[in-house]
């Protein structure tokens, strides 16, 4: 008489699951940041070139105006032409600066772990907008956003592993001179994350004093220089096709400050771009290049970014329209054109009509997020926390949000097909050897966290689970996690005599109470 087979002990099996459980190392994880997008091409490639011409003939025949005296003179040196008050670009001119502009740079972290490789076509989720409002969803309601609601997104940022980098999401309303709202912008979002950081400045000047901050922080200039953990978000255009003049300026302090810079064209399409989706897009790639050959007139390979943005309006009542599905194509275009020209991209998605977090959030998110990931840019940016077309930040958005990315990363990381991943021999372990069924086999249990990504917050129980977990509601859960980490993250990698040392030589609104536990 055979033995009965005995149970495995709990023991064994309570072994068993903790092992499955236990964080993979970083390169084994289901998803990292830099999956490699570009699947998504939402022009042929006969449009591209279309497109392409149309820019190169707007940039050389029609030109930018109100361009800086210094901004002229550079562009004039590389051979650019100014006459009757515009700048015009020789089609040679551009594709020269395409051909030789920076290419494969890093947008380091202060932590190096949060570098970011700008190559091919890797891409990263990351935080922006200027809202000047913060959702509260238990009130249903909207109110100024401060200086600390700047920092508290920056931490919940910070533990957000699909949120890759840090953009300052909201303008600090209680901030009231500008410069006090540059520099303080800057202290709060670099105190709050170790990721890198974008941030935009009003004045040169301003550009200059948060220069100081920073080589504090890095521990000299050199080594700012060598490690930038800062870039700046520049709008050095005011569509269609003219200058802005303070902030070229702010520019041109960034980068012989050695800061990489975001190059941002915004037009809005029928308003202040053309409200053909093409000729929105025509428009904001030459506004682009126009910047890119500015940047490389100053200092030639210059760390940059192809940051075209145009918005879409409601032509109904010309509100923006962040969610719409006009705005997903238009930015994917965007992407498409960056990939073209092999430029290190961004675009922004992820900037939902919706003013809670609520079912029109997540899907206007999630289709203008998706098709943005995998169009090739490198850089998507609003993708998390933002409501109203960018005039509200939700801090449970971001919680929200993050597992969003994560799933949609893992539909850029694609399917990776080998002899392994066939599972011929799996399938004859199973059906000719086995139990008929793949749940204790150890290629699943292999595959259980490098190949599947699961949600952080979401629900993926049964409806008699769901009961009896008391019936969690996603919101809800997203409050927890949001005051979770309120309560307990207080970011230390800037250490006390440094920020003493700020505080002594700047003027730092943030409270030091505010900082800690």
């Amino acid at each position: 008489m055979t033995e009965p087979k005995r149970r495995p002990r709990r023991g064994a099996r309570a072994a068993k699951k903790a092992e499955r459980a236990a964080p993979l190392a970083f390169e084994e994880r289901a998803v990292n940041p830099g999956m490699s997008g570009g699947r998504f091409a939402p022009l042929s490639a006969i449009d591209v070139e279309k497109v392409n011409n149309a820019v190169m003939d707007v940039l050389e025949n029609i030109g930018l105006s109100q361009a800086i005296p210094t901004c002229v003179d550079a562009v004039k040196k590389v051979g650019g032409i100014y006459k009757d008050g515009r700048l015009h670009f020789p089609r040679s001119l551009v594709e020269d600066t395409i051909a030789n502009c920076a290419r494969d740079f890093t947008l380091c972290g202060q932590s190096p772990e949060h570098d970011i490789q700008v190559s091919d076509s890797k891409m990263y989720f990351g935080t922006a907008g200027a809202a000047v409002h913060i959702v509260d969803v238990d009130k249903r309601e909207y109110r100024d956003s401060t200086l600390k609601d700047l920092y508290d997104i920056a931490r919940i940022v910070d533990q957000c592993d699909h949120i890759h980098f840090f953009q300052r999401s909201i303008v600090a309303r209680d901030m009231i001179e500008p410069a006090e709202l540059d520099l303080n912008t800057l202290y709060a979002s670099i105190t709050g994350t170790s990721k890198h950081v974008g941030t935009s400045w009003v004045l040169p000047e301003h550009v200059d004093e948060s220069l100081k901050l920073l080589h504090q922080v890095a521990g000299s200039e050199a080594a700012w220089r060598e490690r930038p953990f800062v870039s700046m978000s520049c709008c050095f255009v005011v569509p269609p096709l003219r200058f802005a003049e303070d902030a070229c300026a702010c520019l041109e302090s960034a980068v012989y400050g050695g800061m990489p810079v975001l190059l941002l064209s915004a037009g809005q399409a029928g308003a202040t771009s053309p409200a053909a989706v093409a000729g929105s897009v025509v428009q904001a790639v030459a506004e682009v290049l126009a910047g890119l050959v500015y940047v490389n007139a100053l200092a030639p390979k210059h760390p940059a970014i192809f940051g075209t943005w145009p918005f879409v309006s409601d032509l109904r009542t010309g509100a923006m329209s962040g969610g719409s599905g006009e705005q997903a194509i238009l930015m994917a275009a965007c992407g498409q054109m960056g990939r073209y020209y092999n430029l290190p991209t961004g675009v922004a998605a992820g900037m939902a009509d919706a003013k809670l977090p609520d079912a029109q959030s997540g899907y206007e998110k999630g289709y203008t997020v998706t098709l943005a990931a995998h169009s090739g840019a490198n850089l998507i940016y609003e993708s998390a926390g933002m409501h109203a077309s960018l005039l509200g930040a939700c801090l449970e958005s971001y919680i929200i949000d993050n597992d969003m990315l994560g799933a949609i990363n893992r539909t850029v990381k694609g399917i990776e097909v080998n002899d392994e991943t066939l599972s011929i021999e799996t399938m004859r372990d199973v059906c000719i050897d086995g139990p008929l069924h793949y749940l204790g086999h150890q290629q699943t249990m292999n595959l259980m966290q490098k190949e599947y990504l699961y949600p952080e917050i979401g629900d993926r129980n049964s409806p008699k689970e769901w009961v009896e977990k008391n019936r969690p509601i996603l919101l809800e859960e997203a409050k927890k996690r949001t005051e979770q980490i309120l309560s307990s993250h207080f970011p230390q990698h800037i250490d006390d005599a440094t920020d003493n040392a700020l505080r002594q030589q700047f003027n730092i609104k943030l409270p030091r109470d505010v900082m800690t536990k």
